[in-house]
């Protein structure tokens, strides 16, 4: 049985009905060619481990993304050299997107064989950017609270990412409402998430 982490179970589930199949499938094509595999969370979204960072999945409004952190070092004719802010495969709204299984599984085995032989990945221009995504609830909670919606609007990209993360890191329903009613409460006082430790 492969080792999964209940928060991957968590977003699949809670992702639109038509990424969950998709979701489903990256995730056991990943757990079929790479039995070994750690599955994490980053950067608010499911990625998978093997010797180092291998590869990731997300889900959209409209559509699924999923990449291979070391893409560029990838020789096949089945990627294209750079990943972009869609991932390996751009805009995924249906399994029959993605290539078939047996090239899904040779590009998993590259990307293994690169962490195994402790390849490092090409560092990203400073001016890479992940795409950052707003969970659903969070949106329909700022859509109840003009105050709260309005300092989040204004609040640069990283610290409206620390609330994103910190709501999609809770491990269970209730912890992941009750810091929702914190991030609304806070962000109607104007504060940050570590406004606690921030210098008067």
């Amino acid at each position: 049985m492969p080792t999964t982490d209940p928060r991957i179970d968590a977003y699949i589930e809670r992702s639109a009905d038509f990424a969950k199949p998709i979701l489903t499938h990256l995730r056991a094509l990943v757990h079929k060619a790479c039995p070994d595999v750690v599955e994490t969370w980053k950067w608010s979204f499911p990625c998978f481990d093997h010797k180092g960072l291998m590869c990731n999945m997300a889900a959209f409004k409209a559509h699924c993304a999923f990449g291979f952190w070391k893409q560029s070092l990838m020789d096949s004719d089945a990627l294209p050299k750079e990943k972009t802010a869609m991932g390996s495969f751009g805009k995924i709204t249906s399994v029959k997107d993605l290539p078939p299984d047996k090239v899904m599984i040779s590009l998993i085995h590259k990307a293994m064989e690169l962490n195994e032989k402790g390849v490092k990945a090409p560092k990203k221009p400073a001016t890479a950017k992940l795409e950052l995504v707003v969970p659903d609830i969070l949106t329909k909670a700022l859509a109840k609270n003009k105050k709260a919606r309005e300092t989040f609007d204004k609040f640069p990209p990283g610290a409206k990412r620390e609330y994103i993360e910190w709501i999609n890191d809770a491990k269970t329903e209730p912890t992941r409402d009750k810091r929702l009613a914190t991030t609304v409460e806070w962000l109607s006082e104007g504060k940050k998430k570590n406004w606690k430790y921030e210098k008067c």
